[in-house]
């Protein structure tokens, strides 16, 4: 049987593991469609003003797990990209959770979010508040330095409600399936699962080191089309 290129550079990967970093082994030297990325088959439309910047979307939500591993890789990889790209995240829709939603929803239009987007991981996975009702938010906001009416006001706001009442269908459209799930110029979806597709066993740190060269490719490659379209 013929092994491609490709296949032979992971199972050589595989065979030297105890001698290769986690990031070098869960590397991928060539991205494949269809593996380790997709394109949606409706691209979304980008976020206004973003000029030359690559727009990066993360769908997450705060009680999941993967995206609490995922979180301090990827927020060490969007620090280094500066201004290659712009990033945003959005919480998904789960049923249960909705208040986990509304939290993220509120804190993003108070401009709030990204300053405590740990401290909200962090008050569900360690200090085990787990943000289910309007009182264990509340419970949460207490701890914070933010103004309390003004979180209270966004909280219950018809633009927070009209966001949530949107998710199914934002979902829908951007093709989520499973978080945490990242999509690159409202067209190219990848995920910590996709990249390490065909890579056997891995352990989750390795998954998450996986992706990063994934999303250095499809920066790069739409930067590329954009420049060629300009």
């Amino acid at each position: 049987m013929q092994i491609s290129k490709r296949r032979f550079t992971q199972m050589l990967a595989g065979t030297s593991f105890g001698v290769l970093t986690n990031s070098v082994f869960a590397s991928v030297a060539a991205p494949e469609l269809g593996v380790e990325y997709k394109l949606l088959r409706q691209p979304q439309a980008l976020s206004g003003d973003i000029g030359k910047k690559i727009e990066v979307i993360e769908f997450f939500a705060y009680y999941c797990p993967h995206c609490y591993a995922l979180e301090p890789v990827l927020a060490d990889w969007v620090k280094k990209q500066g201004d290659k790209i712009a990033f945003k995240r959005i919480h998904v829709l789960n049923p249960g959770v909705e208040s986990q939603q509304k939290l993220f929803f509120a804190l993003d239009a108070m401009g709030k979010a990204e300053e405590l987007h740990l401290k909200v991981f962090e008050a569900y996975h360690v200090k085990r508040n787990r943000l289910l009702t309007d009182d264990q938010v509340r419970a949460f906001i207490d701890t914070t330095t933010i103004d309390k009416t003004a979180f209270n006001n966004a909280y219950k706001s018809f633009s927070v409600l009209t966001k949530q009442g949107r998710s199914s269908r934002v979902m829908a459209d951007y093709e989520i399936e499973s978080w945490p799930t990242l999509v690159l110029d409202g067209r190219l979806q990848t995920s910590p699962s996709m990249a390490a597709r065909g890579m056997g066993r891995v352990t989750e740190q390795q998954q998450n080191e996986a992706v990063l060269p994934i999303l250095d490719f499809l920066v790069n490659k739409a930067q590329k089309e954009k420049a060629s379209k300009a």
